[in-house]
């Protein structure tokens, strides 16, 4: 009977239509980034934090078969933009215009469907997930976003640029939390830095990526 009562109680919760969701307000992962076009991949690390509204990613990766590295520290509340540069010591401040766009599924956002990604043979084995689609913010494009059902953790992200096309972007090694909290605080050296304008201001990570290169 108790059996029954957990099989009717799981079936109740993989029964319920899901709907659009927020992910945790601070996050610590990694993610790669492809291009349709094949010009550009990425690995890298990322700290989110909604609270603060901040964001900093520490990149490799390749653009037009030269290697580079990339660290940024994007503080929204300060309007600023740190491109640090641990190896001598210095950094690039700019200015960043943009309002904090929040990891999230909007609620108007269209339901693609639900899968189970892996097995659903045995614990442990599957990961349900559910797939979005729908407008970036301020109209800039499309998305379609695949996150967990349990959790709004995100798993994939595809968004289309006119320069690269559309991008992928996978999330891995995913932990609730920032796991060293500095280091989405200016490094000391970069303190007395000096503001920079930009004939453009980046929109978010991906302009100010593609700004940068």
């Amino acid at each position: 009977m108790i059996l029954l009562i957990l099989s009717c109680l799981l079936a109740g919760c993989l029964a319920q239509k899901p709907h659009p969701c927020s992910s945790p307000p601070l996050l610590t992962g990694a993610l790669s980034i492809s291009t349709q076009k094949e010009n550009l991949w990425i690995y890298g690390k990322y700290l989110y934090d909604a609270l603060g509204e901040r964001v900093r990613v520490m990149e490799l990766g390749t653009y037009e078969n030269k290697s580079f590295t990339y660290d940024a520290l994007m503080l929204y509340r300060e309007g600023t933009v740190y491109e640090i540069y641990k190896h001598n010591r210095t950094c690039n401040k700019k200015p960043l215009k943009r309002d904090f766009h929040p990891m999230e599924i909007p609620k108007d956002a269209s339901l693609l469907g639900q899968v189970i990604l892996g097995s659903s043979s045995g614990p442990g084995q599957g990961l349900l997930v559910n797939t979005w689609t729908g407008d970036m913010p301020d109209k800039a494009g499309k998305f379609l976003s695949t996150v967990t059902e349990f959790g709004c953790i995100p798993v994939t992200s595809m968004v289309h640029t006119d320069l690269f096309g559309w991008m992928m972007i996978n999330y891995f090694d995913n932990v609730i939390g920032i796991l060293e909290p500095g280091l989405l605080n200016p490094p000391d050296f970069c303190l007395d830095a000096e503001m920079k304008a930009n004939k453009e201001e980046p929109e978010n990570f991906f302009s100010l990526l593609l700004n940068k290169h």
